[in-house]
């Protein structure tokens, strides 16, 4: 049974304060914690995300209203969930994509949006950038209509040494060299065919200006698996050459195909493989940062995606 986090945070408030505690200068000498501290460990553990910083509570109430246009996922959510594969894929994500000013490169065309609102969340509030970044794609994710419960995750090392240019994935890459790049990165077939479903929610201006804004779905508002099945058939708006070409990978492919109407396989295989890039170059991966899931609106949960009636879920 669910129970909301409040109710947790309550109730060790209630246990705690139905003890009788003597006055502090004897818990002092008898070497006892305080009530206050006594307090704060049991709310600690029985309170889901207590460890995780109450700031990115607020930066998650700050991103969702940047995030959302009627309702849909809109530009700047495009670009948080591009610029958190940016940072992290050619040298770890340790947030150089604009500590470096990366963001100018031609490779990180597109990203100037998210690259200018990011700092300024970030001198408010006192956040690392590495971390500011993948929160705000995890975040973009889960705000998505029916976007995946993404974690969350910080405590990351910012750095301000650029990374190396032009070991991004090319748009026009080969299916053989695509996965060889993301295999050299620890990632699997499985993984770079759910990864490359991001595109659900992209839209392209400088692969072909002619065509400023064209979809890579025709549901470019609603993270859903359409662009898996208009890929493969040929009727997105606008489709990359190397999406076409990983479709038609001998690995990637299968896996691709497989996720055409499968909501809930993608979702399945997304998540596992983003905290995988979202950890990229972070030494003992999930285990050194601080889970601050908790922080992150709701999104698509498995049993959601189950309980939904047919004529609701996006093939």
């Amino acid at each position: 049974m669910y129970v909301p986090a409040v109710i947790y945070v309550l109730a060790a408030s209630g246990v705690v304060q139905a003890f009788q505690l003597p006055d502090a200068s004897i818990l002092t000498r008898l070497h006892i914690p305080s009530f206050h501290n006594i307090k704060r460990s049991i709310s600690d553990v029985l309170s889901p995300g207590a460890s995780c910083p109450a700031v990115w509570s607020t930066i998650s109430s700050e991103l969702t209203p940047l995030f959302l246009t009627n309702g849909q996922c809109n530009n700047l959510a495009r670009q948080a969930i591009r610029a958190a594969f940016h940072d992290c894929f050619n040298n770890g994500c340790d947030g150089s994509l604009i500590l470096a000013e990366e963001c100018s490169r031609p490779e990180d065309a597109g990203l100037a949006d998210i690259c200018s609102e990011l700092p300024k969340i970030k001198s408010e509030h006192g956040v690392g950038m590495a971390d500011l970044i993948q929160f705000a794609g995890a975040h973009a994710i889960r705000t998505c209509p029916l976007g995946p419960g993404m974690p969350a995750y910080v405590g990351r090392k910012d750095s301000s040494a650029p990374a190396p240019a032009g070991e991004l994935p090319p748009v026009n890459g080969s299916g053989n060299s695509l996965l060889a790049m993301f295999k050299a990165k620890g990632f699997t077939a499985t993984d770079l065919a759910a990864l490359i479903g991001a595109h659900s929610v992209s839209t392209q201006f400088f692969v072909d200006p002619s065509k400023p804004g064209a979809s890579q779905d025709s549901t470019p508002g609603t993270w859903d698996v359409t662009y898996y099945r208009q890929t493969l058939s040929g009727t997105a708006p606008f489709t990359f050459e190397s999406d076409k070409n990983l479709a038609a990978q001998d690995e990637v492919g299968p896996v691709f195909k497989s996720f055409v109407a499968n909501q809930l396989g993608w979702s399945n295989a997304f998540v596992p493989a983003m905290v995988k890039m979202a950890t990229l170059g972070v030494p003992g991966g999930t285990s050194s940062l601080t889970d601050c899931t908790s922080a992150l609106p709701g999104g698509t949960q498995k049993r959601d995606i189950k309980a939904a009636p047919m004529g609701a879920r996006k093939n």
